[in-house]
């Protein structure tokens, strides 16, 4: 990387503004790897995410910032400060003991939130859920499953509520409650809700694309059908599931 950056005209030019979009793109190439359990593309795709990090490394090492080494040494002595129980004295029941030491060894670190270490650019799916994760570990969480469930039915007649008055800035206040409630039950329920949704979308795009590929074969547009015949095989597609 410091050869290319020396001769290559392209890497050159780079910044840490310029590549971050790709350093988002491979992070989630990765993600993709995983969820296909195509381990051999997880090889590559991981090699692809350290290349990131090694660039970002690089353009700091030239403005005297830190360097590659300073990154792995960080990240070293992070993990020996967040883990006392291997690397100390002290002793921990179990892995909830673990995470709630973890959040009070950040704060003693010098953070002023439990929050403060959400990112703020993560999809809003996937932040609800950190979010609440983060404050479950400090003891602020519901008792039981069943009061979730209720929060979510409560959300729900609300919204209903709000779509009456035809108040826009309501419906999405209400909605935006809904959505973190049922973001909250699926964590009760021990699922991650952005890899649920990601399944979702996958396997809807795999049906939809099932129908549109039985309208050309039978000589139709997607835009010349109609709902009776997209539902015939839609639900074609289930069987092919």
């Amino acid at each position: 990387m410091r050869r290319l950056r020396r001769e290559c005209p392209w890497d050159k030019e780079q910044t840490f503004d310029s590549i971050k979009g790709a350093t988002l793109e491979e992070t989630y190439e990765v993600i993709e790897a995983i969820d296909n359990m195509d381990y051999e593309e997880l090889k590559n795709e991981l090699g692809d995410l350290l290349l990131h990090v090694v660039f970002h490394s690089a353009i700091a090492e030239e403005s005297n910032l830190f360097n590659i080494n300073d990154v792995i040494d960080a990240i070293t002595q992070k993990l020996i400060r967040r883990h006392p129980h291997i690397f100390g004295d002290s002793k921990v029941a179990d892995s909830k003991e673990v995470a709630r030491n973890w959040e009070q060894i950040k704060l003693e670190e010098g953070r002023d939130s439990v929050l403060e270490g959400v990112p703020k650019h993560l999809p809003e799916l996937q932040r609800a859920y950190r979010i609440q994760e983060k404050v479950s570990k400090v003891g602020f969480d519901w008792k039981n499953k069943k009061d979730v469930w209720e929060k979510v039915e409560e959300e729900i007649k609300e919204l209903k509520e709000a779509e009456a008055s035809n108040n826009i800035d309501e419906m999405e206040d209400e909605m935006g409650d809904l959505i973190f409630s049922l973001v909250n039950y699926s964590r009760f329920l021990g699922i991650n809700p952005e890899n649920a949704l990601r399944r979702t979308n996958n396997k809807f795009t795999k049906r939809f694309t099932f129908v549109e590929n039985k309208l050309q074969q039978n000589g139709k547009k997607i835009t010349e059908s109609d709902l009776n015949e997209m539902d015939k095989f839609w639900n074609e597609s289930k069987v092919e599931d």
